[in-house]
C-alpha cells in the first residue's frame, strides 16, 4: 500500500490542485538527468529537474497484480538535456525512470509513482519518443538455455571463454572509402580470410564516429569491403582508424579450428536433427547410440 505524504494528501483533496510529473532518469553509466512537463525548472529529492525538455507523457492504465504495463513518453532534442547523439550511442537503453507526481506550487510535496525503465526509443525530425517498461516485463524473458546444435554463449564472454584481445583475434586499419551506410572499405588489414571477420564486430577509434560500431555480415579480404548488418547512424571519414574482431557463426567446426576452444564449445553438437528425430529404421541407417557429430 502506498504512503501519501499528509500534506500533498492535503493538496489533493482540494478543488483546485497545481500538480504536474516529473521523471528522474537514471543512466547505466550513473548519470542522473531530470524532467518536467511543467513551464518551470523545479527541484527536489536531490534532482534539478528541467523544464526546458518539453517532455510530455501518454495516458497510462494501472492493473492489479504484475501485468508488463507500457507508456510513452515524448520530447524534443535539447543540447542542456537529451541529445540525438546520446541516443544514437545506446547511452538510455535500459536506463532507471522514476516517475514522481509533484506540487509544482510546493515541490517538496511529491510523491514517487511508480519505477520503470527505458525500451524502444525512437527518433524523427528532432523529437523523441521513449517507451517506458514495468520491470514486470523481465517475468516475460526467457529464462535458461536452449538445448541447440549451436554455441549460445557471446565470443569472448565468460563461457566462451576466448581472450578477444589476443593479437591473432582483431586487426587496425583505416578507412579508405565509404561508399554508404552500410558498406565502407578499409586499408591496413592484412591478409584475413573473408570469412574471418564475419559476425565480429566493427569499431571506429576516433574522427566523428569514434565509438561508434557496428556487426560486419561480410568482408573480402581482396578489397578490404566491409559490409555491416546495421546502416551507421554516423558516417566516418577517410583516414579514421577502425579496429575489426574476428567473429563466430557458432559452430562447432569453427570453435575448434578457428579459435581452438572446441573443449568449452557451449552448445550441443550430437544432438540428433529433427530429419534423424523422424526416420525409421530401413535396414541402412546405423542406430547404434554412436554419436552423429565428430
Amino acid at each position: 500500500m502506498r504512503t501519501i505524504d499528509p500534506s500533498l494528501a492535503m493538496h489533493l483533496g482540494c478543488d483546485a490542485t497545481t500538480l504536474c510529473h516529473a521523471w528522474r532518469v537514471t543512466r547505466r553509466d550513473g548519470v542522473v538527468l531530470g524532467f518536467t512537463e511543467h513551464d518551470h525548472d523545479l527541484a527536489f529529492a536531490d534532482t534539478g529537474f528541467t523544464a526546458a525538455s518539453g517532455f510530455s507523457a501518454s495516458a497510462t492504465e494501472e492493473e492489479a497484480g504484475l501485468p508488463a504495463a507500457t507508456s510513452d513518453v515524448a520530447g524534443g532534442f535539447s543540447s542542456d538535456a537529451i541529445t540525438e547523439e546520446d541516443l544514437q550511442r545506446g547511452a538510455y537503453d535500459g536506463a532507471r525512470v522514476e516517475v514522481f507526481l509533484v506540487n509544482w506550487s510546493v515541490p517538496d510535496q511529491h510523491m514517487l509513482i511508480k519505477v520503470q525503465e527505458i525500451g524502444e526509443v525512437v527518433r524523427d525530425a528532432g523529437q523523441f519518443r521513449a517507451e517506458l517498461r514495468s520491470f514486470a516485463h523481465r517475468l516475460n524473458q526467457p529464462q535458461g538455455r536452449v538445448y541447440g546444435r549451436r554455441c549460445d554463449a557471446a565470443l569472448g564472454d565468460g563461457r566462451c571463454g576466448v581472450d578477444l584481445a589476443q593479437p591473432q583475434f582483431h586487426a587496425e586499419g583505416i578507412v579508405a572509402l565509404v561508399r554508404d551506410e552500410s558498406q565502407i572499405q578499409v586499408s591496413g588489414i592484412g591478409s584475413m580470410g573473408d570469412d574471418f571477420f564475419r559476425f565480429g564486430e566493427l569499431a571506429f577509434l576516433d574522427g566523428v564516429a569514434a565509438g561508434q560500431g557496428g556487426i560486419i555480415e561480410a568482408y573480402s579480404g581482396a578489397d578490404g569491403v566491409l559490409t555491416l548488418w546495421l546502416p551507421l547512424a554516423v558516417l566516418p571519414e577517410v583516414g579514421d582508424r577502425v579496429r575489426l574482431t574476428a567473429g563466430c557463426d557458432k559452430a562447432f567446426s569453427t570453435c575448434r579450428t578457428k579459435f581452438s576452444n572446441h573443449l568449452n564449445f557451449q552448445g550441443f553438437p550430437h544432438i540428433p536433427g529433427a530429419d534423424f528425430a523422424y526416420t525409421y529404421a530401413d535396414g541402412e541407417t546405423v542406430h547404434d547410440g554412436s554419436a552423429l557429430f565428430k
